[in-house]
């Protein structure tokens, strides 16, 4: 087996038996989908909430998977010298990098035939044209979010690691669109967040699953430089110990 094949091997038995991952992953995104369909609170502006809830449900999923589990297991591994040792085999840097993130595609699929079917009971319905660009989307999603994980645990120490990780978790989640709309933010927040990620994954999610009228749009510039420079830097920035 290669270093590539034996480390992804890893990476999913860690995640398998990481009970706190799994509720992060799966039981908090459900748990958001199911409640806010059923709580009517939110200013959502659909019929059906569950048309404009599951997109950022799925949104908030890659984030949760791609940069804050992988980002704090990461952080960890690095605190008790597990990646220190890593690196003194012939590994590397980079088929460390690739071998995580390959493992949050393999959950993110998971996530993904969980939470279609719960949207489709609460009353969602795909974009006959547009909605199988939603897996084009979550690859993107999960490049830059892995990378922005990856750049943070590579350079804190594990508890300052985890906090950084919840505390972007939060903001992102509050400023992205993924919950509360964007036309319901303050100006100037609104302003902040279409230069984020979560917004950029949200609102092309958003029009992947439900016929947008384009992807070619500013959101998808963004998620995809996002995309392709965080893991860079990642790679630059990451340190062993």
């Amino acid at each position: 087996m290669s270093a590539l094949g034996a480390q992804l091997r890893a990476e999913l038995q860690l995640v398998s038996r990481n009970s706190e991952q799994l509720l992060l992953t799966l039981g908090i995104p459900i748990l958001l989908l199911v409640f806010f369909d059923l709580v009517d609170v939110l200013p959502t502006g659909t019929d059906e909430p569950a048309q404009f809830l599951l997109p950022g449900i799925l949104s908030l999923a890659v984030m949760s998977s791609a940069m804050v589990s992988l980002g704090i297991a990461t952080g960890f591994e690095r605190s008790y010298q597990v990646l220190k040792r890593l690196g003194a085999t012939p590994l590397g840097r980079r088929r460390l990098i690739l071998a995580k993130i390959i493992s949050v595609f393999c959950v993110e699929a998971i996530q993904v035939v969980v939470l279609l079917p719960i949207g489709l009971l609460l009353g969602w319905r795909p974009s006959n044209e547009t909605w199988p660009l939603a897996m084009f989307v979550v690859l993107l999603g999960t490049s830059a979010f892995a990378g922005i994980g990856l750049i943070l645990a590579g350079t804190l120490r594990g508890e300052i690691n985890l906090a950084a990780q919840n505390g972007l978790y939060l903001v992102l989640l509050l400023l992205g669109g993924i919950i509360v709309p964007m036309d319901e933010l303050p100006a100037p927040l609104r302003t902040i967040s279409h230069a984020l990620p979560s917004t950029a994954l949200a609102d092309v999610m958003r029009e992947a699953l439900t016929g947008g009228s384009s992807m070619l749009g500013t959101s998808l510039v963004v998620l995809l430089l996002w995309a392709i420079v965080a893991p860079l830097i990642a790679i630059r920035v990451f340190r062993w110990s």
